[in-house]
């Protein structure tokens, strides 16, 4: 499900559309491409890739151009269900203006992330559970 890589921009909310270039849809090394809003605007495509992929349990992505650094997603047992813990460590690309960037978008960036992963969580129960 998390894996349903065009249906992703419906919770990740910076997402505003996923597309695989890669010829295979699963394991190390499939590629995306991204694109990516800022501050609710389509902005840029970043190409992404696959860099762990240890289902169900782990997901690793390395973010490609405008944006360095890498995403981790980690699905534990949990005793009413299960656990999703995304995180991001990223850095835009550009020297100094970049950083500057970062420090002023931060704020938002967590905002999104939480309600991303509230969004996942509706989508997650809208669907059901898959057997």
């Amino acid at each position: 499900m998390l894996t349903d890589w065009e249906r992703q921009a419906t919770w990740m909310l910076d997402a505003d559309r996923v597309g695989v270039v890669s010829p295979h849809r699963e394991g190390v090394g499939v590629r995306l491409a991204v694109r990516t809003r800022l501050f609710g605007v389509p902005a840029f495509t970043e190409p992404m890739e696959v860099t762990t992929w240890d289902p169900p349990h782990r997901l690793e992505m390395r973010h490609g151009r405008m944006v360095g650094g890498t995403g981790v997603w980690v699905l534990t047992e949990d005793p009413a269900g299960a656990r999703f813990r995304w995180s991001e460590d990223v850095r835009l690309r550009v020297p100094f203006i970049g950083e500057i960037a970062a420090i002023a978008y931060r704020p938002l960036m967590r905002a999104l992330m939480a309600r991303a992963q509230r969004a996942l969580r509706d989508h997650v129960i809208a669907i059901g559970p898959v057997r």
